[in-house]
């Protein structure tokens, strides 16, 4: 198993909320249920060496569900293991998160809250969001994607209960593709898991680059997860691998 990665926000938010449970967090997993605690998978199906390194100008913020953070197929995890800038809250219905408006205050950022605009009082809503500037231009402030990383039921809560929000233009999607992550049903095809959520908001940012590893990764992340899953091994020369190896350092793996 390669060396497990420093943690980043969702890593320290799981450690935060595995402290406060009452009772252990048992996710299904190999012999005792062990997992990688940098990736979330069985050691034999390990992703840490595979973790993209791709430079942003734009930052994540996730708002999270109570237990995303423990779930391994949460998918927030992957949105910061690509973006630098990323940073997790744990939201509940009676208390702001601590840090979270100060960070939305901070002048480098301009954030924007990431809904289907049909929610949102149509003034709020937004299609664009300002993309990175050309070498030379004046600096403008950074785009910061705030997403409701929970289930489509839990996310209408957080987005009708967060006072804290209301201030904030929403950026309403309308993805043209359906979804294709694995690991977890929608009843609408509609529905994007968080991650494929982030992708579109660094494309519409202009950081084309970024968007696209995140897919490649979120591909080969489930490759991972389900053939650990069904207890098989991984081709880690599949066209899976060779697409995120090609996005990250532009040239294929050797066969």
């Amino acid at each position: 198993m390669t060396p497990v990665p420093p943690p980043h926000a969702v890593a320290r938010l799981r450690a935060e909320r595995l402290v406060r449970s009452s009772k252990p967090f048992l996710a299904r997993g190999g012999p005792s249920g062990e997992r990688c605690p940098g990736c979330r998978l069985r050691p034999s199906h390990c992703l840490c060496a595979l973790r993209p390194q791709v430079p942003t100008r734009a930052g994540v913020c996730l708002l999270m569900g109570d237990t995303e953070a423990l779930k391994p197929s949460n998918t927030g995890w992957l949105v910061a293991d690509v973006v630098a800038d990323t940073f997790a809250f744990a939201w509940t219905r009676t208390e702001e998160p601590p840090g979270l408006r100060a960070l939305l205050a901070d002048p480098q950022w301009q954030p924007y809250l990431v809904f289907p605009g049909d929610y949102a009082d149509p003034q709020r809503v937004v299609t664009q969001v300002q993309p990175a500037e050309p070498p030379g231009a004046a600096p403008t402030r950074r785009p910061l994607f705030v997403l409701l990383d929970a289930t489509w039921a839990e996310a209408r809560r957080m987005f009708r209960k967060s006072p804290y929000l209301d201030a904030l233009p929403v950026l309403g999607l309308r993805p043209e593709q359906a979804s294709r992550y694995r690991l977890r049903q929608s009843a609408d095809a509609a529905h994007l898991c968080t991650l494929e959520v982030a992708a579109l908001c660094l494309a519409l940012a202009g950081e084309t680059q970024a968007a696209q590893v995140m897919q490649a990764y979120l591909d080969v992340f489930t490759h991972h997860y389900l053939q650990a899953k069904n207890q098989r091994p991984v081709d880690a020369t599949d066209a899976l691998h060779q697409q995120l190896h090609r996005l990250c350092y532009g040239a294929s793996l050797m066969p």
